[in-house]
């Protein structure tokens, strides 16, 4: 009995899910809502979240689709009051693009000022160590005499 009953709860609720799938408006609702960025939740769309924010922002976008609103005019209503970061594919800006680039570049700045600083310090002479006093040459001269004697 326990078995069949919950094969009914579970029909019953898969068919419900159905007509909410169903329903153009909810469609389009969804449609939207999977470009968003949930804001509290980890770059979960809002269409998947289970947030209270994310049941918000679905609704506020069925309102405006009730409203008559385009999702253009949706997706700027969420862009102004959020920012570029409620998009889950934000717009090109050359302002990320240098942040992208310039580690890239400090690193390769490096690398160069590294391989001339170190070829440099190579090929430089290192000065002829200066030569022995006469006192101290005469003495090894005289200690090389007493070796081979």
């Amino acid at each position: 009995m326990f078995i069949c009953g919950f094969a009914v709860l579970f029909f019953v609720v898969a068919a419900s899910a159905g007509q909410v799938a169903e329903d153009p408006l909810e469609r389009r609702t969804l449609d939207i809502a999977k470009d968003l960025r949930c804001a509290v939740c980890q770059n979960q769309p809002v269409a998947e979240s289970n947030s209270d924010l994310a049941r918000d922002m679905r609704a506020i976008i069925r309102e405006q689709l009730q409203a008559g609103k385009t999702r253009e005019e949706i997706i700027a209503y969420f862009v102004a009051r959020y920012g570029d970061f409620v998009l889950l594919k934000p717009p090109y800006q050359d302002a990320g693009a240098v942040l992208w680039i310039a580690p890239l570049a400090l690193l390769v700045a490096a690398g160069v000022s590294a391989f001339v600083f170190l070829r440099r310090r190579l090929r430089a002479a290192l000065p002829e160590p200066p030569g022995l006093a006469r006192e101290d040459a005469e003495r090894v001269r005289r200690a090389r005499e007493e070796d081979d004697a």
